[in-house]
């Protein structure tokens, strides 16, 4: 081969440092090989991704009907880059009645979904090198930090505090952060911050940003809230701003109807916050084109202002995921009781479930050992025919023997028959000694 042929496959080969050492989403990768798999006619059950099996999870029939509407009225051109002012509008007018957040029409951005308002924070925030403050598990932050070359310290929770992280794990690492990124309900363990708790970590991002004065870029919070309408039981959610007004300046929202409507595919989220914090993110996401489909802002704005619609979708819409999530939670109790090295935290909110399944020196029926996490992961798949994602995926310990169910994709019947098969399975293995 010439030199010069030799040259330009290396120029082929030469990207940035971000894109050579950036991986996907581990989580959607396992969730299409499950698909692959039972493509090919294995049996089973793929609760790995956050999504909604539209034919088990359809959206809202009157957001359907409004939806048709807008293709028909031919709202198909290119929409504000903030966003509709309809549903801005409509925004601002649900979080105040229903979250009790007060954000005008300019403090609110919409994009196709929720990640490009994520990632719009981050590049809003942080510069090359600054620190980013997060808790593992947790989804996708470590890619973000990637994305925009932050600094990353990490908080490794712990099932004690329901995978939550506390304002005393945060303190020691404030004053060199320059964005605390948190979740509620938080993604993966379907757990929540209690009032308490979001209290403290309100009361340590206001010391650290009067400590800092106005010479100094303050301590951000970016803060989640995609599953807050999907609380279950008698779990409440709380909020920085609505615990602490003054965490209204340094507080920026994450939000959309992708989760509480079971409507992934509609790709429409928002976020708010500081005016110039959102004037700067809608610069970014008009350069990204992360607009979502004006017919679908269209849509959502007229659905949001249907009450009545809103409420009854919601009431069912829980009800219906609280049967899944409890009927794993009842099977595990009833597992963990007969001497199984499982366990499971009480369903608080979303649509995930925390599970823990230690089958570490257990002996299978072929004789070989299961030795680690990724055994466990495999011998779900291939053997109790249940596909659930480790927390390793999700930043933890690669040694963690937690897991993270979804339950958008599955009937109550398949749950309980799934459980039936796993205990079986379970009851061939062979404890070493």
């Amino acid at each position: 081969m010439s030199t010069e042929l030799m040259d330009a496959g290396k120029k082929n080969l030469q990207v940035s440092s971000m894109a050579e050492t950036l991986i996907g989403s581990e989580i959607i990768q396992l969730a299409w090989q499950i698909n692959d798999k039972i493509s090919k006619g294995q049996n089973i059950l793929n609760l790995t991704i956050g999504d909604f099996n539209p034919n088990i999870f359809p959206i809202p029939d009157e957001l359907t009907e409004e939806i048709k509407k807008a293709y028909d009225d031919h709202q198909t051109n290119y929409p504000p880059a903030e966003g509709t002012l309809g549903l801005r509008k409509a925004v601002s007018d649900y979080i105040k009645e229903n979250g009790n957040l007060e954000y005008g029409t300019d403090e609110i951005l919409v994009s196709s979904g929720a990640r490009p308002i994520i990632f719009a924070i981050y590049n809003t925030i942080v510069d090359l090198d600054d620190v980013v403050i997060f808790p593992v598990p947790s989804w996708n932050n470590n890619h973000y930090c990637h994305l925009t070359r932050s600094r990353v310290i990490t908080i490794e929770t712990t099932p004690e505090n329901n995978f939550m992280p506390t304002a005393e794990e945060l303190e020691p690492h404030v004053k060199d952060a320059t964005l605390i990124s948190l979740c509620s309900p938080l993604n993966p363990t379907g757990t929540c911050f209690s009032e308490i708790e979001i209290q403290k970590i309100c009361d340590l991002v206001i010391n650290e940003n009067n400590r800092r004065g106005d010479d100094q870029k303050p301590l951000y919070v970016l803060f989640d809230q995609i599953y807050w309408q999907l609380t279950l039981g008698d779990t409440k959610h709380y909020n920085p701003v609505v615990i602490n007004p003054e965490m209204k300046d340094y507080t920026i929202f994450v939000d959309g109807i992708s989760k509480a409507f079971a409507a992934t595919g509609v790709r429409v989220g928002w976020g708010y916050g500081p005016k110039r914090i959102i004037g700067k993110m809608k610069s970014i996401t008009s350069h990204m084109g992360a607009w979502a489909p004006k017919a679908e802002q269209v849509a959502v704005s007229k659905f949001l202002m249907n009450d009545s619609a809103v409420r009854t979708f919601l009431d069912k819409f829980k009800g219906e995921i609280f049967d899944r999530v409890n009927v794993f939670y009842k099977k595990f109790k009833e597992l963990k009781n007969d001497g199984y090295n499982v366990d499971v935290i009480a369903p608080q909110a979303s649509i995930f479930l925390t599970l823990k399944i230690d089958l570490t020196g257990w002996r299978k029926e072929d004789g070989t050992v299961i030795e680690t996490t990724k055994d466990i992961t495999n011998f779900l798949i291939e053997e109790a025919q249940i596909a659930l994602v480790p927390f390793s995926s999700f930043g933890a310990s690669p040694d963690s023997k937690w897991f993270r169910v979804a339950v958008g994709t599955c009937t109550v019947k398949e749950i309980e028959t799934m459980m039936e098969n796993f205990k079986t399975t379970l009851s061939k293995l062979t404890k070493i000694d």
